[in-house]
């Protein structure tokens, strides 16, 4: 995901960037930075249809430069540094990593029998303070651990699994004697396929192509074993491995790459310069190293499961708000068709004068406005812990209380109804700075008994509520004027010790035999104690 880091900040801040982004002081921006010399919504980033950034001027006083330069609106490249007043940002997007040169395994006919395989026998571990009479042992020891402790800092957390093994690789061929390297992955055919290679000489770089011994590849991978071979040419145990005797292969060191019992892939290096090139106390080295890249990678494995767990959660997200998906992710609500009877409070918000502000414009121009408007929107609805019912055209269906019961729901639904007419006044300076129209909506909202359920054919299930408040609430919505919110009598009966009402003339309405009384909310009370808690899903 793409992302801007506040490079002034001590220490510097990261914001994941959304298809839509405003940045300013103003508290209500999607990136809020408080510089005095920034305008109150100074600019905005769009993510194209191509993925890319666009970073919009919107008409700040003291400007938006890039490179020296100030601009209007500019394709952001990964790096880009963009200066706002006394502010850095810095743009950073995620780069892919060049899949590993051809690599060819070779079957060499029958295997032959193997039956020593070089580990660490002979290889010294650690000995007592006590026991060390040789200088040399300790300088040895210090410099193994030297070369653990670094290339344990190098692998770091990496997300992306083709550049961990990049670093995995570059690092041992700083410290070993090696002409060629692969790392190999399982497959899901449980064969082992080659991720990423290199080459020590760019000559041999750029023939692209390297032959590997499946006779010692399948030791490895069978046994999970390391093997070293000092001559593999003349080594007996590979003497039907015609891929060595072709390629000059003189040393190999091949080594798995094992978390707890799991096989997670095989070092591969060889030599086709020296004899001997590799020793034991190499292979102790390269087995110690592979451990280590074993543990990466299955901290790699894991985070791109949540991540493809996080993106599934992402897909329901963009249809059900936050609180809606936890219940099901949770196994705690089912869609089922009986549905149930509670009390809810419905919200109904539509632009005003659409049909005549559509009428100028583009199809892909409305499309557009829409969904723009509707991202502002919902996510002040999920932040109130709404639930988004559906859209409408240009109308939203939100509610509250649905499906999970909410102490204090029509309360909340007032509050964001109040935040997001004013977060469409933020969103409206950066249209009226782009020279286009303002979109105000009208809002009406109401509370009362409804079924809730999931609706519709056994082919495709809808999560709605149905009754006699759900209607009445659009129809309040429908009396509102431009920028104004109207609510119900119950709801008002909920609420009226924590906001400033206006009372309204009784309203005779289809299906009701009396006319009922409306009220149109102006603002929240004066008095900190009134103020609504809330936690905001993460």
């Amino acid at each position: 995901m793409a992302k801007l880091i506040i490079a002034t900040s001590n220490p510097p801040v990261e914001h994941d960037l959304k298809d839509y982004t405003t940045i300013g002081r103003m508290p209500r921006n999607t990136i809020q930075i408080l510089d005095r010399i920034l305008s109150k919504v100074h600019a905005q980033i769009v993510k194209l249809k191509d993925g890319r950034y666009l970073i919009k001027d919107l008409g700040s006083l003291n400007g938006t430069y890039i490179r020296g330069q100030r601009i209007t609106e500019y394709i952001l490249e990964d790096g880009e540094e963009i200066a706002m007043g006394s502010t850095l940002l810095r743009f950073v997007s995620s780069a892919d990593q060049k899949p590993a040169k051809d690599v060819e395994i070779s079957p060499d006919g029958v295997a032959s029998q193997i039956h020593q395989t070089i580990q660490a026998e002979g290889a010294e571990n650690f000995p007592p303070e006590s026991a060390i009479t040789d200088v040399n042992v300790v300088r040895r020891d210090y410099e193994r651990l030297r070369i653990s402790h670094e290339v344990a800092t190098y692998l770091g957390v990496q997300t992306d699994l083709n550049t961990l093994l990049a670093k995995i690789l570059t690092k041992i061929f700083e410290i070993f004697a090696c002409d060629r390297g692969i790392i190999f992955l399982p497959a899901g055919d449980g064969k082992m396929r080659p991720i990423v290679s290199r080459f020590r000489n760019q000559d041999d770089e750029e023939d692209g192509n390297i032959v590997v011994s499946q006779t010692i590849l399948s030791n490895v991978v069978n046994n999970k074993e390391a093997v070293l071979s000092s001559d593999a040419s003349m080594d007996s145990r590979f003497n039907t491995a015609k891929s060595i005797i072709i390629q000059g292969i003189r040393s190999t060191m091949s080594v798995p790459m094992i978390y707890g019992e799991k096989l997670l892939g095989v070092i591969y290096l060889d030599s086709q310069m020296a004899t001997g090139a590799f020793s034991k106390k190499d292979l102790q080295l390269l087995t110690g190293i592979a451990a280590q890249a074993a543990m990466a990678i299955n901290n790699t494995n894991l985070i791109k499961q949540i991540e493809s767990d996080t993106k599934t959660r992402a897909q329901f997200e963009k249809l059900l708000s936050p609180n809606l998906v936890d219940q099901i992710v949770e196994g705690k609500l089912t869609f089922d068709q009986e549905g149930q009877l509670s009390e809810v409070t419905t919200l109904f918000a539509d632009i005003r004068g659409f049909t005549s502000m559509s009428e100028n414009m583009e199809a892909k121009e409305i499309v557009k406005m829409l969904n723009t408007y509707f991202e502002v929107m919902v996510d002040v609805i999920f932040t109130y812990q709404g639930t988004l019912d559906k859209f409408v055209g240009d109308e939203i269906m939100a509610l509250f209380g649905a499906p999970v019961t909410m102490p204090g729901s029509a309360r909340m639904a007032v509050e964001c109804s109040l935040e997001m007419i004013a977060s469409l006044e933020v969103y409206n300076t950066a249209r009226i700075a782009e020279g286009k129209k303002p979109i105000a909506i009208g809002i009406g909202i109401n509370t009362g008994e409804v079924v809730s359920g999931a609706l519709g054919s056994s082919k495709t299930l809808q999560y709605t509520v149905v009754g006699d408040p759900v209607n009445l609430a659009a129809r309040l919505c429908s009396l509102a004027k431009p920028m104004e919110i109207i609510i119900g009598e119950n709801t008002y009966n909920q609420v009226k010790d924590y906001f400033d009402f206006e009372n309204r003339e009784p309203v005779s309405v289809k299906g009701k035999a009396k006319p009922v009384n409306i009220f149109a909310v102006l603002g929240m009370k004066a008095r900190k104690e009134n103020t609504i808690t809330y936690t905001k899903p993460q």
